[in-house]
């Protein structure tokens, strides 16, 4: 079961994948591009179980037909090559009768590659049952050895087209959609591990062509690259799944609020019994809670809020190179800092301050939560606000 463990974690995320986006497909089962990610996910979960050695001898021992496992895992393997050129041609898009011809001419390709690697299989001869280095000990047999190049020849296909066309859109997407470029990059970086590990098997099957011993690469290289490759493309495609969920932009919201939180929960404390949470809460409730927690310091500080603190820290702001929106949150972020430091100290020398009653020179209703537990985070002019240093000293 080692020998097999890290396919078998690949194939998990792969399968992970493929329940987040079921419930998409059920939706959208009309549109192409869902159901090429969708097959191309159930292909995957399918190699990266069976190519495991552990599985690879099940399939043998079940069978009783010796490396029968061989052209199985091959002929899915090729079927991924196959579903990831398919992809591609409905990411690049184009008129639908186009691409509903270019997908039926790959599904017939790889279709008949994989048949022919099954033909291959049966007319040649291996008696002698191999799960680590088949492809290297019958290199030479005859009808295997082309078993084993179409194989190769169909993987390489699919696994360039895959790298490159996520390089491609990867340089033209957005840059402020992060967790999508996040997820070409991973699906990228493992398509370069899969051609790291076809550099390693067509170098190890040419050895042997060539009258040499380089099986080591076959054995012991290309595995771990496969591995991690099945890994990273899983991943690649739950990144923007789960990252554009709505329990996830909550989860960030969440804990973009924690600097702006943790400053301002003893002084809502003393205005409001907030809820309690427990352990389970869901992070929407969660994110509620701190809001609310957030809301109820800024009313608790409004009569401690210093238009002149915050006018100096705009300034200080503007210098630094900041436009007029940012210099703003850094601004009334630094006259809130102020304020938290003013009514502590005020407190601990027993002044009570301005009463509920006193108008609130300046209110911070304008500005984003976000915005302002960014500042109270990165800002130093808001960290020298909280030390009680004037702005633009340091």
């Amino acid at each position: 079961m080692k020998d097999g463990l890290t396919l078998y974690l690949a194939g998990s995320v792969m399968v992970l994948a493929l329940l987040i986006k079921a419930p998409a497909l059920r939706r959208g089962w009309d549109q192409p591009l869902m159901r090429a990610v969708c097959a191309l996910l159930a292909v995957g979960c399918l190699l990266t179980f069976l190519a495991a050695p552990p599985s690879l001898a099940a399939v043998n021992d079940l069978t009783g037909v010796v490396n029968f496992a061989a052209p199985l895992v091959y002929g899915v393997l090729t079927a991924f090559s196959g579903a990831s050129i398919v992809l591609i041609l409905h990411w690049a898009g184009g008129p639908a009768a186009v691409l509903r011809r270019a997908t039926w001419l790959t599904v017939g390709v790889f279709g008949a590659v994989t048949v022919l690697i099954v033909v291959l299989f049966v007319i040649g001869d291996a008696p002698v049952e191999r799960l680590r280095d088949l492809d290297t000990y019958y290199a030479n047999t005859p009808w295997l050895r082309e078993m084993i190049v179409c194989y190769l020849l169909a993987h390489t296909a699919g696994s360039a087209a895959l790298s490159l066309l996520c390089l491609k859109w990867m340089l033209r997407v957005d840059p402020a959609l992060r967790l999508l470029r996040t997820g070409l990059a991973l699906l990228m970086l493992g398509g370069v591990m899969d051609l790291g590990y076809l550099v390693a098997k067509w170098a190890a099957v040419g050895a042997r062509w060539a009258g040499h011993d380089w099986d080591a690469l076959s054995t012991y290289v290309a595995p771990p690259l496969a591995s991690a490759a099945a890994l990273l493309v899983g991943s690649g495609f739950i990144v923007p799944m789960v990252g554009g969920s709505a329990t996830w932009r909550d989860f960030s919201q969440y804990r973009r609020l924690r600097p702006l939180w943790k400053a301002l929960r003893g002084f809502a404390s003393r205005n409001v019994a907030t809820v309690p949470l427990t352990w389970w809460s869901p992070v929407g409730i969660r994110l509620i809670h701190r809001e609310s927690v957030i809301d109820d310091g800024l009313l608790a500080l409004a009569g401690w809020f210093d238009p002149a603190v915050r006018s100096a820290a705009y300034e200080a702001a503007r210098r630094q190179g900041l436009a007029e929106a940012g210099a703003s949150v850094v601004a009334d972020a630094a006259m809130l800092a102020a304020a938290c430091r003013a009514r502590a100290a005020a407190e601990r020398a027993g002044d009570p301050g301005p009463g509920p009653a006193d108008p609130a020179p300046y209110r911070l209703d304008s500005q984003p939560m976000a915005a302002l537990a960014r500042a109270f985070r990165s800002s130093p002019i808001v960290a020298a606000a909280r030390q009680g240093v004037p702005a633009g000293r340091s």
